[in-house]
């Protein structure tokens, strides 16, 4: 059965190595019959969240602020799997991820309870070294306080330059996890 896919990239480089990483995913998830949607979360205009909690009144634009996630809830809601790419910033995501990330209460504010839908996740990263355990934790709590399910991880380190990841093993593990998606 074909999967709905929402990757949320927090790269500010289009061509960088991370994004390589999420085209090797996304060529993998749709030989495989998924649809996937990737927003690059430099190239829009979000802000941050205002801890209003007025969101939740209207659940196709759910936050009381108008900006470019308005094109990212609607995708989110229909997604069965959330993907969050990064650079590793400082051991951990970059601000323009968690930024998105945090604005997705206001999807949560629809149900009376404060649920967010039930997703499954992957966690995709490229890096100059191989620091990746504040991340790791962050997603590994993130998916237990949320009730999501992690379907992989695919971290790749020693990547810092544009270009440092070509041919490097970790496209063919985004690649395989993309295929493995049914």
């Amino acid at each position: 059965m074909s999967k709905k896919i929402i990757i949320l990239n927090g790269s500010p480089r289009k061509k960088g190595n991370t994004a390589a990483l999420t085209a090797a995913f996304k060529r993998g998830a749709e030989k495989a019959g998924n649809q996937v949607s990737e927003f690059f979360l430099g190239d829009m205009n979000i802000n941050g969240c205002k801890g209003c909690f007025g969101g939740g009144k209207d659940c196709n634009s759910p936050c009381v602020q108008k900006d470019d996630m308005d094109k990212i809830y609607p995708v989110y809601r229909e997604a069965d799997i959330v993907i969050l790419a990064s650079p590793l910033y400082y051991w951990t995501i970059s601000g323009q991820l968690k930024t998105a990330f945090d604005r997705l209460f206001a999807v949560a504010e629809c149900d009376p309870d404060y649920r967010n839908p039930r997703k499954d996740m992957v966690l995709i990263m490229a890096a100059e070294g191989y620091g990746f355990e504040e991340s790791e934790y962050w997603y590994d709590r993130l998916e237990k306080h949320l009730g999501w399910k992690s379907i992989g991880k695919v971290l790749c380190g020693g990547v810092m330059n544009v270009g440092d990841i070509s041919e490097h093993e970790k496209l063919d593990e985004a690649y395989q996890l993309g295929v493995t998606i049914h």
